[in-house]
């Protein structure tokens, strides 16, 4: 299959940083298409730029292109059968990890200094674990998801992408004019273990937090495993009022009308108790956040998969539940000492992305 990083490139001017911004954020003048043939069949130019652009578009930012994603941000490999497959830069062979693959590989590969990806179970920071970038998942309601084609508009967000901290930094001044990184980084942070972790990322994760020199106690998170679960049905449930208006229309992949498909079987009962699972979980969180200022796993508990895996495994069992609360997350690389390197993801209270930056500044420091 060819390799696309972009799905359009453009030739735009400026003398700001260079932004590549993932195919589902409307861009003015160019046909947003969500990575999905249907889509861009029908798609006309967008009239307007998405709210979430105005910032990038004051700083004068050079717009490099719409990049490429899993078909309408309904997976976490980031392959792609209508638009080609990102190629991971860490290794082709392996996943970019989806669905803001492009982003990524447009970070890694220096096609653009920040990205824009949107994360509903995963889709910022699960791509960067793949390539070995950073990226940051809002908290939801944070940045407009106006112009933005939905997946699951309660779980979905927009946030920036990048090879490092200081590009997510410029990437979320971008996005919201004025963010200011938080003068005093966390030092208490509550490690998780994310069950069945490969031994070398969690050594990885491990090694990084106290070669940071932080203040780091082992929590236990009863409701991880059930808020999984619920976002989930929450996010299929809600795809498919957002996307079943595609099925049966040439250009739909096989992979995605069947997730979407998913929907039709979700009981409004099933939806319901979600639903209350979601405020029990941001309760359990927000004690968690009463006993420590940051919580610290894995973003994968695996290493990314071969593009030609037979057997598609669950990537995000590690970013999910951290949607269904709605808190900020940041997923970050971290050196294991073999080939590819780990990702560490620090999760913080609703609206604390200047905190989780300033902490994320002390580990990269520490590690690199």
């Amino acid at each position: 299959m060819r390799v696309t990083t972009f799905i359009t490139r453009l030739e735009s001017s400026g003398t700001g940083p260079r932004l590549a911004v993932k195919d589902l954020i409307d861009v003015e003048g160019v046909p947003t298409t969500a990575g999905c043939r249907a889509v861009a069949n029908a798609a006309a130019p967008a009239e307007k730029d998405a709210p979430c652009m105005a910032g990038a578009r004051e700083a004068d930012a050079r717009i490099v292109g719409k990049a490429n994603l899993h078909e309408l941000a309904f997976g976490a490999t980031g392959v792609n059968v209508w638009y080609g497959t990102p190629e991971n830069p860490l290794d082709p062979s392996l996943v970019p990890g989806g669905s803001s693959s492009g982003s990524a590989v447009a970070v890694a590969t220096e096609d653009a200094d920040v990205a824009y990806g949107s994360d509903t179970g995963g889709s910022v920071r699960i791509p960067s674990a793949c390539c070995g970038t950073a990226g940051l998942k809002t908290t939801h309601g944070r940045i407009s998801l106006e112009g933005v084609w939905p997946l699951a508009s309660s779980l979905d967000t927009v946030g920036p992408m990048a090879r490092d901290v200081a590009g997510l930094v410029v990437g979320m001044q971008l996005l919201e004019p004025g963010f200011e990184v938080a003068r005093v980084a966390p030092t208490t942070v509550g490690r998780f273990r994310l069950p069945n972790t490969d031994p070398e990322i969690d050594a990885a994760v491990d090694r990084a937090l106290a070669t940071a020199e932080l203040d780091v106690v082992d929590i236990d998170l009863p409701g991880w495993t059930k808020a999984f679960t619920d976002n989930g049905i929450i996010l299929i449930a809600e795809a498919w009022k957002a996307d079943s208006r595609l099925l049966g229309k040439e250009g739909l992949g096989e992979q995605v009308a069947t997730r979407i498909e998913l929907g039709r079987g979700i009981a409004a009962e099933n939806v319901e108790q979600a639903e209350e699972g979601r405020k029990a979980w941001r309760h359990e969180l927000a004690q968690a956040f009463e006993r420590v200022e940051v919580i610290a796993l894995p973003t994968m508990p695996m290493f990314p998969i071969p593009v030609d895996s037979a057997q598609e495994f669950d990537l995000t069992t590690g970013t999910g539940s951290v949607n269904l609360s709605g808190n900020p997350a940041l997923a970050l690389p971290v050196p294991t000492g073999g080939r590819l390197p780990a990702s560490l993801q620090l999760v913080g209270p609703h609206n604390r992305e200047d905190a989780l930056l300033a902490l994320g500044r002390v580990v990269e420091a520490a590690v690199s």
